[in-house]
């Protein structure tokens, strides 16, 4: 069997009274999207914030192309390989397109933000940056401030702003948020070509998304893993479709 790219050992986290991890083990194959779906306060973004790095589990374990990374901060995966993309914009919305791509770039090389602006003129870092936003479709856009991008092009240079770090696995935490029919089509086609190049751990609501894209499904309720499947093992699952579903299986 093919060694994880991702994976968690029994992580738990919690807030004073409140368990929002419970014991939580789950991994990402190389090629694939494992999507992890569950209620509003199941535990998801406490999910993906230990992922990331940005917060620690109180006990347990993530392990990140063979090797524990539970102690490294948030910088350290990021420069790894571990891209994430946020449920609520982490753009610069005053900065231009590319300079948002830019940004990501540098933060993968290591070096001090405060050389930003210099940066911009290094050409190794524009031509990563460029061949990001053309993947994305945005290169016309690139000198376009963000803040005067439609939501959905904001999602793209999202994860435009993720390739630049050259990713060996995504982390996605409701890209496809806010997003109407035709932005939620556009993003899904985008998300499928990318698994080749990285896995995907993907969190998210829209349902038709979940089931058009994953190859397994994590269902997470009150901080706890209660079923992992393919996307037809889930829909068949009564556990799963009394906690979550119902009518939407």
């Amino acid at each position: 069997m093919t060694e994880p790219v991702l994976q968690t050992r029994g992580l738990v986290k919690s807030f004073g009274a409140l368990r929002a991890s419970d014991g939580i083990t789950l991994d990402l194959r190389p090629g694939e999207i494992h999507a992890v779906i569950g209620p509003n306060g199941a535990g998801k973004s406490t999910l993906i914030k230990q992922l990331s790095g940005n917060i620690a589990p109180d006990e347990g374990t993530v392990h990140f192309l063979g090797r524990d990374v539970t102690a490294l901060s948030t910088m350290a995966r990021a420069r790894m390989g571990l891209a994430r993309t946020f449920q609520v914009s982490a753009l610069a919305m005053e900065d231009t397109v590319l300079q948002n791509a830019v940004l990501g770039a540098l933060g993968a090389m290591s070096s001090p933000y405060r050389f930003f602006r210099p940066a911009l003129k290094r050409a190794e870092l524009r031509g990563r940056a460029t061949a990001a936003l053309e993947r994305m479709g945005l290169a016309g856009h690139a000198a376009t401030v963000v803040s005067e991008l439609s939501h959905g092009q904001r999602r793209q240079l999202e994860v435009a702003v993720a390739l630049t770090l050259q990713p060996r696995a995504f982390l996605m935490d409701e890209p496809m948020a806010g997003l109407g029919g035709e932005g939620s089509k556009q993003l899904t086609g985008i998300l499928d070509r990318l698994r080749a190049e990285a896995p995907i751990l993907l969190i998210e609501h829209d349902m038709d998304a979940v089931f058009a894209l994953a190859d397994r499904i994590s269902v997470l309720v009150y901080g706890r893993i209660i079923a992992t499947g393919t996307v037809e093992e889930i829909r068949r699952s009564p556990e799963v479709r009394d906690a979550y579903l119902g009518d939407a299986s």
